[in-house]
């Protein structure tokens, strides 16, 4: 597998990201998930929220990102996902002064039985605003809700991708989207590996899991 080189931009996420507690490495004591899968990784953007100084430091980075890879004047509005992605998509539409919905995962089920809230107009050009991504499926979802309700979505951004499912980008790739991201688990694993945060046997173990991720999960035992 060829491993990307870190760029500044998911140096600096991933070392915040760790900092703040939201990346944890735990090559001893693999975490065990709902699916029964086993890391020795984990991560969980929802716990930027309450770290004002990296959450600044973030949005400022996503929101160049988005521009940068995006375009300064190719979107009208941003969309978050319910419910990670509308903290983000809300600092992020203050920066962009542009205009913010969400998406909700199914449609409400009474009164307008919106999927949509907030005003979005027909044709708009609009970006999925996520906390991060792991096989891109869920993603689809909330694109495909957009579209219905009129929107042109070309784009989506997460903080944070995987990076080891090759089907995340390939699956949005083949409906018509872009993925961008800050940082990925081998933008992290190098900086772990720079930071001396993990030791020798730790960074192979990581290391392990990011190249076969089904593989050492079944070695470990996957439950379910």
């Amino acid at each position: 597998m060829t491993v990307p080189d870190i760029t500044a931009t998911a140096r600096t996420t991933a070392s915040i990201l760790m900092e703040i507690e939201a990346i944890l490495f735990r090559p001893d004591d693999p975490f065990t998930f709902t699916s029964g899968r086993r890391s020795p990784v984990y991560v969980d953007c929802r716990r930027i929220i309450s770290f004002p100084r990296a959450r600044a430091k973030l949005m400022a980075l996503a929101q160049e990102t988005i521009e940068r890879e995006a375009g300064f004047e190719s979107l009208d509005v941003l969309a978050g996902g319910e419910t990670a992605g509308i903290p983000f998509a809300a600092w992020l539409a203050e920066r962009m002064a542009l205009p913010m919905v969400y998406v909700r995962k199914q449609p409400k089920g009474f009164g307008r039985n919106a999927q949509i809230e907030g005003y979005m107009p027909e044709g708009a050009r609009a970006i999925l605003i996520e906390d991060l991504a792991t096989d891109g499926g869920s993603k689809l979802n909330f694109i495909e809700a957009l579209r219905s309700a009129g929107a042109k979505t070309a784009h989506a951004f997460v903080l944070f991708h995987y990076g080891i499912f090759p089907e995340s980008t390939q699956v949005l790739a083949e409906n018509g989207v872009k993925l961008h991201a800050l940082a990925t688990w081998w933008d992290a694993l190098a900086v772990a590996e720079e930071q001396r945060y993990l030791d020798a046997a730790g960074l192979d173990t990581v290391r392990g899991f990011l190249e076969d991720p089904d593989g050492w999960s079944a070695a470990q035992g996957e439950s379910g």
